[in-house]
């Protein structure tokens, strides 16, 4: 996760900075497809929708009762009205958290009361794919952006840089760069900015 120091939004100057809550558990959770191997997961992975700014709460409770799964966080710095820099820690995707296993785990996570509905994942690999890449992203602490709407754009791979070996799609904003990693099941994705000598066509 993040190492970024974390104080809630609606907090003021005088509470204690707070550290990350954990987004995914177990910590090896999207391993199963490292090193590009064939293998399939044998158990289903679902999507829950979970209740307004309840993705926390259902991740904590989902530790407890011990079912896999995964909510992207990133950190957001804000200015507060008193013209401070804060820093708090969002969902990637908001109201979105993922998890895999059978029907009872489903069952037991949708009973916590914290999802408001939940589909099943059709091709489970290609999201633990995209999930572990954007996981990966995450781990790099760099500065991201949240894109709600995939643009078309020229598909590239990082050859140089901390972002070795990443591949996205290019969105090209202003003056600068972006390159877009994104979760195909959702439409959604983060962006980090580059330098065209960093990228090659894929």
């Amino acid at each position: 996760m993040p190492r970024t120091l974390v104080i809630e939004q609606n907090s003021d100057s005088r509470m204690p900075l707070l550290k990350p809550e954990q987004d995914i558990w177990p910590l090896n959770l999207l391993d199963f497809l490292e090193n590009d191997q064939p293998e399939v997961d044998p158990e289903p992975w679902w999507a829950l929708y979970t209740l307004a700014r309840f993705e926390k709460k259902l991740m904590r409770q989902l530790i407890k009762i011990e079912v896999p799964f995964f909510g992207p966080t990133i950190a957001r710095r804000y200015r507060s009205p008193q013209g401070r820099i804060r820093t708090s820690v969002e969902p990637l995707f908001p109201n979105y958290v993922f998890i895999k296993g059978d029907e009872i785990a489903r069952y037991n996570a949708v009973c916590t009361g914290s999802v408001s509905r939940w589909m099943p994942v059709a091709d489970p690999a290609q999201l633990v794919e995209d999930l572990r890449q954007i996981r990966n992203l995450i781990l790099t602490n760099a500065p991201l952006s949240p894109e709600t709407r995939l643009e078309p754009g020229q598909k590239v791979r990082v050859k140089t840089g901390i972002f070795k070996g990443f591949e996205g799609t290019i969105l090209r904003r202003e003056n600068e760069i972006r390159l877009l990693i994104s979760v195909r099941y959702m439409g959604r994705g983060a962006s980090v900015a580059l330098d065209d000598c960093q990228l090659e066509q894929i």
